[in-house]
């Protein structure tokens, strides 16, 4: 079994003395309770782990219950420090106001409760760590799995990753794709727009969020306007809606719409945005037509190495601190633009998908202080960009 890296932070961060609130942040099947489950092997201290994810979410009184529980067993144990870990936490409405009770009182009275809370990607950051527990909080976001984590857990090729993505669960159906496609609608797909996206916002038009996240998955790696999305969905309404239920999408790390480059702000929140997947599982779910098939077929091929470029990009930004772009002005465009900081990077995946591409010189000259990266052919390997170290690699280029 894999250790994924959180789990040495999470290890560190228990053996300083009490301080923040430790939150496990990432989306569905990626591993936040096997993680946890390998932490309380590895724990010298009493602990109490539990679930909300079958608790009713007006239930506020369930977490008063879980705390008091780990008092009475930190009392009953003679034991210094205790730790309590709740998994699915977003599921308790307020959850956040009677955490914070909670852990202010134990702070008050010099309790050493040590607290791991478990949620659902950025969603779980909107509805109370940045109001409610806003400086009693640390963040470990807990992304998709790497091409690496994959190949070392089940030996995939570079091949298999980029058409079936990095979903844990599903690998060892890959070789039955039908049950593999059944899988990941059913067991990945439903119970994230169902539980991490319906039941934590308010969407007004839960049917239209679902056209669009599978128009979406089906053109990752593409721009697609607002316009022609309103065309290609039933009962779209505007724009406006599109533009927020994609946003949404995003902050559950399943779709994300990424923006133009451009120092004009309005010009870039105008913009059409690139649709791009954070996992590359969902693009074949929508589009896929077989491994062998689309892998014979260059052009195709070239869409979903673009994509899978695009979902390792979204999924280190967090982590390493960027933000992702892409850039285009008629014909000519640059695959992505990283932008940290000072830095800005422009890169271009070499892929077969398009022979002659003049837009990283143009972009250059736009922008004189920014540089450049070739994934692919004539540049850095494709396997070993979706290995690297983004943090070290942004610090050489």
């Amino acid at each position: 079994m894999i250790v994924r890296s959180q789990l040495n932070t999470i290890l560190s961060r228990l053996d300083e003395p009490r301080r923040f609130i430790q939150v496990l942040a990432g989306p569905r099947q990626v591993g936040k309770t096997t993680l946890v489950n390998q932490l309380v092997e590895k724990l010298q201290v009493p602990y109490l782990s539990e679930t909300a994810d079958m608790v009713e979410p007006d239930n506020r009184e369930w977490l008063s219950e879980r705390w008091r529980a780990a008092r009475i067993q930190m009392q009953l144990s003679g034991a210094n420090e205790f730790v309590l870990i709740i998994d699915e936490i977003q599921r308790i409405n307020n959850w956040s106001e009677q955490v914070k009770l909670e852990w202010d009182s134990d702070t008050a009275t010099k309790r050493n409760i040590k607290v791991i809370l478990l949620g659902s990607s950025r969603l779980l950051l909107k509805d109370g760590l940045r109001e409610s527990l806003a400086g009693r909080f640390e963040l470990i976001r807990v992304p998709h799995w790497s091409l690496k984590e994959m190949q070392d857990c089940f030996g995939f090729s570079l091949q298999e990753y980029i058409y079936f993505g990095g979903y844990p669960g599903s690998a060892p159906l890959i070789h039955d794709e039908a049950r593999w496609h059944k899988y990941i609608l059913q067991a990945i797909i439903e119970p994230a727009i169902e539980k991490d996206v319906l039941m934590t916002r308010r969407i007004l038009k839960p049917a239209l969020l679902r056209q669009l996240f599978a128009v979406g998955c089906a053109h990752s790696g593409e721009q697609l306007a607002f316009a022609k999305m309103l065309g290609q969905l039933q009962d779209a309404g505007n724009a406006s809606t599109l533009a927020n239920y994609l946003y949404t999408l995003g902050e559950a790390n399943m779709l994300e719409g990424i923006k133009k480059y451009t120092i004009d702000s309005a010009r870039k929140y105008q913009s059409a945005p690139k649709l791009q997947v954070y996992n590359n599982a969902l693009l074949t779910a929508y589009q896929g037509k077989g491994f062998h098939e689309e892998l014979l077929d260059s052009k195709r091929w070239g869409r979903w190495v673009e994509s899978a470029v695009g979902a390792y990009l979204l999924n280190q930004a967090d982590e390493v601190g960027f933000e992702v772009f892409y850039w285009r002005e008629r014909d000519d465009e640059v695959d992505f633009i990283i932008s940290m900081r000072e830095k800005v990077v422009g890169i271009e995946v070499k892929s077969g998908r398009r022979k002659m591409n003049s837009g990283i010189p143009i972009f250059r000259k736009l922008y004189p202080k920014s540089t450049s990266l070739i994934i692919g052919t004539g540049g850095l390997p494709l396997e070993e960009f979706l290995k690297v170290d983004l943090a070290q690699l942004l610090s050489i280029v």
